[in-house]
């Protein structure tokens, strides 16, 4: 079985999204919506564990939420007033389901389950110290070192040992705990992973995009702030701030590719971001054309902004088709190469004779781009212009994005005239590091920069010590990055 879908294989893939719900009937059944408004996020697997006040209830399978989430005798498995989940992709090798989030485990205290979008960043070097220690690991997921932190922890309380397993960890997290103490949400200090909160009711919800708010009919609050830690029970609503006060580092590329349009990222409507960075693309970028055509369908929203900049007419240069599945029996070379064209096909009548400009969120690996400029030039396109609505991805992501390794990222191994070669287009460009923050209403501090920006600058905001390690040879683990 082949993935058939060229286009969404060569982008960068957030690793997972989370929600959960404190106090609501059939608390489970909420989980399970916001999960599919989330499902984006990831499609490899998803889970939900539920708390009834007498145990923990899990259900956790490969695939999408519809289909796993929709049957009734699911759901009444998941019994209880409070529940979170998990959607997740996998990387190469870690896509067994004791990688499936939400994973769980009875401590001293209880039981304890936990869901988690980012990547812990010395995961390794803290699981060859608790392994040490007598640690027995279950998973090859760094959010499980979470888990032997806090049953290790020499703190009294819960929460101190929360917080105390969280002091020794490095990289980005947003968490979402289920205990007997109560739901609890956690965002690192730096904030580099998202997480809002929001109410239904007397129910309160956290979810990694205000889009699952919007699905269940619930409005947002607030963001839990970077550093924050959110305790939801019987006594009410409690924030704490454990950790030491930092200038936030928000992961700029959910407002270029990995939040839903129709989310609200950092008070920053992610559509109207989009739509800014295609007009400032326009500006930083011109080229005489006929029309604009977005690859679809991460490309549309900055191709709507490019065109209304410039002037040049927007136009569904690419028909995407929405009933192909994800999976698709190929037995021969022939047939695969066809099969480019289950899911995207160009509107040749459009294309012929026509200047083009095409608009995409990114270039990673370059597969994609080869494709969709051979693709226009085979509907008869006089000319084939990429803009990119993002600077080019030099640097892999350590915080819980699935980047290829720097070596296969195109533009780490060629300048924008090499890639324009490869690529075979007429001319190629990107938005500027300094044009990516005006479109988002600000201008970048080099010295100190207001989000996370390291795929494309380098300028990572926390140590990596795994990575380090392994350049060095110290590292000898294979651990994973559940996000």
């Amino acid at each position: 079985m082949l993935t058939t879908n060229p286009f969404d294989d060569d982008k960068l893939k957030e690793e997972c999204g989370i929600f959960g719900i404190w106090n609501a009937d059939a608390a489970a059944s909420f989980v399970a919506l916001g999960l599919h408004a989330l499902q984006h996020r990831g499609q490899e697997a998803a889970g939900i564990s539920s708390m009834d006040g007498v145990g923990f209830h899990s259900h956790r399978a490969a695939g999408h939420v519809a289909g796993n989430f929709d049957r009734d005798e699911v759901i009444r498995s998941l019994p209880g007033r409070t529940a979170i989940g998990h959607v997740r992709y996998s990387t190469t090798g870690s896509s067994a389901m004791r990688n499936v989030q939400p994973l769980f485990a009875e401590l001293a205290e209880g039981g304890f389950a936990v869901a988690h979008n980012g990547n812990i960043s010395n995961a390794m070097k803290l699981r060859r110290t608790l392994n040490r220690r007598g640690s027995i690991f279950q998973s090859t997921s760094d959010t499980e070192v979470i888990i032997h932190l806090v049953a290790t922890s020499k703190e009294e309380q819960s929460l101190d040992r929360i917080v105390d397993a969280l002091h020794q960890v490095e990289g980005a997290y947003s968490l979402l705990m289920l205990t007997e103490q109560g739901l609890i949400a956690v965002r690192d200090p730096l904030g580099i992973r998202p997480l809002v909160m929001g109410r239904i009711g007397d129910s309160v919800i956290f979810a990694s995009e205000t889009v699952a708010l919007d699905v269940i009919g619930a409005h947002y609050e607030r963001d839990v702030q970077p550093g924050e830690m959110v305790l939801v029970n019987e006594e009410g609503v409690r924030s704490f701030r454990p950790f030491p006060v930092m200038n936030p580092r928000p992961c700029i590329f959910e407002h270029v590719y990995f939040s839903r349009p129709d989310s609200v990222a950092d008070g920053v409507s992610v559509y109207e971001a989009r739509k800014n960075i295609g007009a400032e693309l326009s500006r930083e970028a011109p080229v005489e054309a006929d029309i604009v055509v977005p690859v679809p369908d991460s490309g549309v929203p900055a191709a709507i902004g490019y065109s209304q900049a410039s002037g040049v007419p927007f136009e569904l240069g690419i028909i995407r088709s929405h009933y192909v599945g994800r999976t698709f029996i190929q037995p021969s070379q022939e047939v695969r190469h066809l099969g480019v064209k289950l899911k995207h096909n160009a509107n040749s009548a459009l294309i012929k004779g026509k200047r083009i400009v095409l608009i995409d969120d990114s270039i990673v690996r370059g597969t994609t781009s080869v494709k969709i400029v051979q693709m226009m030039r085979d509907a008869g396109a006089a000319e084939v212009h990429m803009r990119i609505a993002s600077p080019p991805t030099r640097h892999s992501c350590f915080y819980g994005v699935d980047t290829p390794e720097r070596a296969k990222l195109l533009a780490a191994q060629m300048d924008v005239a090499g890639m324009t070669k490869y690529i075979n287009a007429d001319s190629l460009a990107f938005i500027s590091i300094d044009g990516l923050y005006r479109a988002l209403g600000e201008g970048r501090d080099p010295a100190q920069p207001q989000r996370c920006d390291a795929c494309f600058t380098g300028d990572y905001p926390t140590r990596l010590t795994d990575l380090t390690e392994k350049e060095t040879g110290a590292a000898n683990l294979r651990v994973v990055a559940s996000r």
